[in-house]
């Protein structure tokens, strides 16, 4: 797939690119453009399933799916992982009937201008969690850490997506039925803002209002 960067995230009032990736959800592909003009949608574009906050992520937008459901928002999920690894993940670990795609390209992210750091970046945070850290980590080992507690085994295809160098920020995206961005929540690179999710609450009031448009 190929798209054109943008060199910041998407603000609203900015028309979202298309975008066309494989689904793991189901077989065959997956557009933006199947969605405009028919309903709101929520992407959240996401890094590889070896993140385990990612995995989370894509875990709450599947729990907040149905109260978006009823809003009239249809929710997408995009991760960094190849679609074979990531069925087998989902297979395992089905989720409410949530629309996935894989991007291992990092295409989608890079549309949306959801940029990637280089690992000396990364590796300078230190992540505090003391309720599932015994103490500060730095990313690596927080990952390694965080996937052994939950028993998420890296295979080839994730060492594979791991080995770029860099780091993929994420975000999450709320269109309207015209494709325009009306409200985004994007990764912040600093000791305490690093893997935070939106609030709900924050999404759910931007869904009300961008159904009723």
């Amino acid at each position: 797939m190929s798209t054109s960067s943008v060199d910041r995230p998407l603000q609203p009032g900015v028309r979202a690119p298309d975008v066309v990736l494989d689904a793991i959800s189901r077989e065959g592909k997956v557009a933006l453009n199947d969605f405009r003009g028919r309903s709101p949608l929520l992407i959240g574009l996401f890094r590889g399933l070896h993140c385990p906050f990612c995995r989370r992520h894509v875990a709450a937008m599947a729990q907040l799916k149905p109260a978006l459901h009823e809003k009239g928002v249809e929710c997408l999920a995009v991760v960094n992982t190849p679609v074979e690894r990531a069925r087998l993940y989902f297979r395992y670990h089905p989720m409410s009937d949530l629309l996935a795609a894989s991007d291992p390209e990092r295409a989608s992210h890079r549309a949306f201008g959801l940029q990637e750091v280089g690992m000396e970046t990364v590796m300078a945070i230190r992540v505090h969690l003391p309720r599932e850290l015994p103490e500060p980590m730095d990313v690596m080992a927080m990952n390694e850490f965080l996937n052994r507690k939950e028993g998420y085994e890296i295979t080839e295809a994730d060492q594979r997506m791991m080995a770029s160098g860099q780091a993929q920020l994420v975000g999450q995206f709320l269109l309207d039925r015209a494709g325009i961005v009306r409200w985004s929540f994007t990764e912040v690179l600093e000791e305490d803002y690093t893997f935070k999710a939106p609030n709900p609450k924050e999404l759910m009031s931007a869904a009300s209002q961008v159904a009723h448009q």
